[in-house]
């Protein structure tokens, strides 16, 4: 297997252990099971949890065995050993894992510019997704969403339930602050089980602060510190909304989870 560094960026078909050979862009439908992270100068958060999520959408897609080879978690998890061992140990990537069919894929793709803010486009969308407790097989339609928020000026779509009540961003977490406590959807089925969700839930056990679930109407965030937490961007406040004739919260304790959130990076293996 070729060292980090001395292969090209783009898509990478996974042949078995150790190797990996140029992949040509697939066409039609986006992957049924995809996951992707952030790695900056060789160092990513989270990295064992996109594992385990990547491993888990996995067994949750599969209806019948593939039909060219098994692909147990054991296998699944030695092809993350080689993604991990050819990513570029230097400049900032955004790495993306896919499953489609029986083949599993590698993109390695320069990371987009980071943010610390971003303006949410509102009401609500009602959910698109046909799959939402998996990352992968919506990506076409989220996209789509995020290209229609960008005509109105908005960086993110908020999604809604079909009582009209927060479910996440199109490609993001949504949290809120209320006093002291910090607020998100219920878990449920209908959201993606988030990598940074879960990784700033560690952070308020750590820190001794409350969390809680609440279904709430998009308007019940008015002029509450409101983020939109992400394994790209880490959190981002959100500043505006669009489609809402509502005011966005300061966002007076972003900061400091978003500096606590960055030093859980660690080296890559």
């Amino acid at each position: 297997m070729k060292p980090f560094g001395a292969i090209p960026p783009g898509p990478l078909l996974w042949r078995g252990p150790g190797d990996f050979v140029p992949a040509t862009r697939p066409a039609g439908p986006g992957p049924p099971v995809a996951d992707s992270w952030l790695v900056d100068e060789g160092r990513c958060r989270g990295i064992e949890e996109h594992r385990a999520r990547f491993v888990r959408s996995m067994s949750m897609m599969d209806a019948h065995p593939p039909s060219v080879r098994p692909l147990t978690s054991g296998w699944v998890n030695r092809f993350m050993d080689d993604v991990l061992a050819v990513l570029p140990r230097s400049g900032r990537w955004f790495p993306r894992v896919d499953r489609t069919g029986d083949e599993l894929t590698l993109w390695i793709r320069p990371a987009p510019d980071l943010s610390s803010e971003v303006v949410l486009w509102g009401p609500g969308v009602p959910d698109p997704r046909i799959r939402p407790g998996v990352k992968g097989p919506d990506l076409p339609r989220l996209a789509d969403l995020r290209r229609q928020a960008a005509l109105v000026g908005a960086g993110e779509a908020l999604l809604v339930s079909p009582a009209g009540t927060v479910l996440e961003g199109a490609l993001s977490t949504v949290l809120w602050w209320r006093g002291d406590v910090l607020y998100s959807p219920p878990r449920s089925d209908a959201v993606l089980p988030g990598v940074t969700w879960g990784l700033l839930d560690g952070i308020a056990g750590a820190w001794g602060v409350e969390t809680r679930h609440e279904n709430v109407p998009p308007t019940a965030l008015e002029g509450l510190e409101t983020w939109s937490v992400s394994a790209l961007h880490g959190i981002r406040a959100v500043t505006g909304w669009r489609g809402l004739d509502m005011k966005a919260g300061a966002a007076c304790q972003a900061p400091a989870w978003q500096a606590a959130l960055l030093a859980l990076a660690r080296p890559l293996p």
